[in-house]
């Protein structure tokens, strides 16, 4: 018995020992982490590469770097310095690499280094060949040009000029954070042999991978080198249209110059993207989405054989949304990995018999690759208090084997609290989820203010992620209680769940909301009911603002990005297929819908303090939306802020930037806390 209560008491010493040795999280020790990227494997299994990118606060930049560790976690080594893209060649003897926006190839102990790529226009997402003599990349060009000196004389004749102006005649000029200007993403065969680089898209006013809804996972070789197949969106008008296709193109075909080189696989009008050969040559399969202007479908299993022609929708009876896809290599199987709930699970699908098994649940994974022989799966894994990091997995499932520990010092001094689920009773009786995180060092007894987040999207959902922006362990490290909950729109509770948005933003996701708030209060007596706060971004931001009109509840609110008139923000937007299809057409064609479902509509109930955050360089919520919000408030005399950044845009990605709007939130939220 003694023994029993002296362990006791070194295990509690411990613990209190280790409470006072360790502190929040803070905006330093967030934008301290070194954050793990892109992952990949050697064919013959000896080696995983992986990026980690590092940012300084002082010089307020960052620098990306190469890393090696052994497939069973041993020796995690600097490889190269100031490097990114890393991809094996075929043998796994070498590696290469992009440096300064070229292709570098070495060995794996980094000696005999060599420049493969000089093009002038740069290359990016390399991809090699089976035999390892090609190199499939992708390169941003002036597509009326045939060569890399015409696309330089252009660039250099632009610099000259002291004209600084642009023409539109398309829409789609704007994306994103970046002017879309003249010149398009083509994609490039490199012949190592003859040194001849061949454009496989000449001439093409499309962007290959495509400009949205698009990824380095849109082309790819075939086992025998001689063709590959891409993706991209051939429309006309591209901003209306969601409708990326599937095409094969014969490397032959393309030097010789045919016209029409390429085939069209696909045959949906939506999304269809990431094809991906079979190992035995017979199949491609890729991700394809039923409807027409919609980004959020279902994304389901669709196999090409190559010789009949044939395609096969293999997975239209499961409720599931494929993501990544990766071939066994007996082309049997194809592992993927999905959202589920608060996760992004692993996967596997039977091409024969069309069965779906869960092998992880508990991951919110990503960048998987196979051993050789299927064995093993590795991929990169996080949660709510651990960043990015390497795990491997039998094929078959089981136990996890953490293989990187990038950030283990650093995270050793820090005290987070693990998050938790519950459940509430949305609208229409649907069964709603939510996250909730305690803040470090919770005591029992003691009230907490809450800070309820909403996520984006609006087809998005919270996961058990360490995100860099709207991370939950930051929000509750001043000593508030969090929850996030994923309401209609979200992903991973089934296609219908998602579905039940569109052309409602503000009804059942709001009762949803709303509901999971009462659940929270009603549950948990450990938060101060009188200091309740809400904040969100983009689909976030716009249900803050229609909170602001709705409901008085909250004692203040943080609007990031957020949409507020849907009319006028429809004509300054760049993916018109979003509103078209969330609002059920155009303005003109719909404007009771849009009316209805506007935050701006309710602006005389205006009256909760409002912190209003906004990028200049924002195209997808164009920085008017903050603007016309703000106005609003101050001529209601609702206690409000604007904090405006002219060199951020959707997202705010700059340390020092980032440092000054977790600050300005903390203070808001801790100014309303002494009312």
């Amino acid at each position: 018995m003694k023994k029993l209560l002296s362990l006791l008491m070194i295990l509690l010493f411990s613990t209190l020992s280790l409470n006072a040795q360790q502190h929040e999280l803070t905006v330093d020790d967030l934008w301290a982490m070194k954050r793990v990227g892109s992952v990949t494997l050697a064919s013959n299994n000896s080696t995983i590469a992986y990026t980690v990118k590092t940012y300084s606060m002082e010089t307020n930049k960052n620098k990306t770097d190469i890393w090696f560790v052994n497939p069973d976690g041993k020796n995690a080594r600097l490889f190269m310095e100031n490097a990114s893209q890393p991809v094996f060649l075929p043998d796994g003897e070498k590696i290469s690499y992009v440096k300064k926006g070229q292709v570098f190839v070495a060995d794996l102990n980094g000696k005999n280094e060599k420049q493969i790529t000089d093009l002038y226009t740069g290359v990016s997402g390399q991809k090699w060949s089976p035999d390892g003599k090609k190199l499939l990349f992708t390169s941003m060009v002036y597509p009326e040009f045939a060569t890399q000196a015409e696309n330089k004389a252009k660039d250099d004749k632009k610099a000259a000029s002291l004209v600084n102006a642009s023409m539109f005649t398309e829409l789609f000029y704007k994306h994103w954070n970046d002017w879309r200007g003249e010149k398009r993403s083509h994609l490039f065969v490199y012949d190592l042999e003859t040194k001849e680089y061949t454009d496989l898209n000449l001439f093409a006013t499309y962007d290959v991978p495509t400009i949205a809804l698009g990824s380095s996972n849109d082309y790819s070789w075939s086992p025998d080198g001689k063709e590959v197949a891409f993706c991209a969106n051939m429309e006309k008008v591209q901003a209306t249209s969601t409708n990326n296709d599937i095409y094969v193109i014969k490397i032959a075909d393309a030097k010789a110059g045919k016209k029409t080189p390429f085939t069209l696989v696909s045959k949906s009008k939506g999304n269809d993207n990431q094809p991906v050969y079979s190992p035995d040559g017979k199949y491609i399969a890729f991700r394809s989405m039923a409807r027409a202007g919609f980004e959020a479908d279902k994304q389901t299993l669709v196999l090409y054989n190559r010789k009949s022609g044939e395609l096969k929708n293999l997975s239209e009876q499961h409720d599931i949304s494929f993501g990544q896809l990766v071939w066994d290599h007996k082309s049997e199987t194809i592992f993927f990995n999905s959202a589920n709930e608060i996760y992004n699970s692993i996967y596997k699908f039977d091409i024969a018999s069309k069965e779906v098994k869960m092998l992880k649940k508990e991951v919110v994974s990503g960048s998987m690759h196979l051993c050789s022989q299927s064995k093993y799966i590795f991929f990169a894994n996080q949660k709510s208090t651990m960043p990015t990091e390497i795990f491997s997995m039998s094929a078959e499932g089981g136990k996890l084997n953490q293989l990187t520990f990038t950030n283990k010092e650093r995270l050793a001094n820090i005290k987070m609290n693990p998050l938790s689920t519950f459940w509430s009773e949305g609208a229409n009786g649907a069964k709603v989820q939510s996250m909730i995180v305690k803040p470090p060092f919770f005591e029992e007894g003691k009230k907490y203010p809450l800070i309820f987040l909403i996520h984006g999207g609006p087809q998005g959902h919270w996961t058990d992620n360490f995100h860099y922006r709207w991370n939950a362990q930051m929000f509750a490290a001043k000593g508030y209680v969090v929850v996030a909950t994923n309401p209609r729109g979200s992903v991973g509770y089934g296609q219908k769940f998602t579905d039940e948005i569109s052309q409602d933003w503000g009804g059942k996701v709001y009762e949803d909301l709303m509901k999971a708030l009462d659940h929270t209060l009603a549950t948990y007596d450990f938060i101060d009911k009188d200091h309740i706060y809400a904040a969100g971004a983009s689909y976030g931001g716009y249900m803050i603002n229609w909170i602001e009109g709705h409901t008085d509840r909250f004692t203040a609110l943080v609007c990031h990005a957020g949409v507020y008139n849907l009319t006028s923000m429809y004509g300054v937007t760049e993916e018109l297929w979003f509103p078209e299809w969330e609002y059920g057409g155009t303005p003109w064609e719909n404007p009771e819908l849009y009316e209805k479902m506007s935050p701006h509509t309710y602006v005389d109930n205006f009256k909760t303090p409002m912190l209003v955050i906004h990028g200049a360089y924002d195209f997808r919520v164009p920085e008017g939306q903050a603007f016309e919000l703000f106005t609003a408030l101050q001529k209601k005399g609702v206690e409000s802020k604007l904090l405006y950044f002219p060199d951020e845009y959707h997202f705010v990605v700059k340390p020092q930037n980032a440092k000054l709007w977790w600050n300005t939130i903390y203070d808001w939220f801790e100014e309303h806390n002494k009312r």
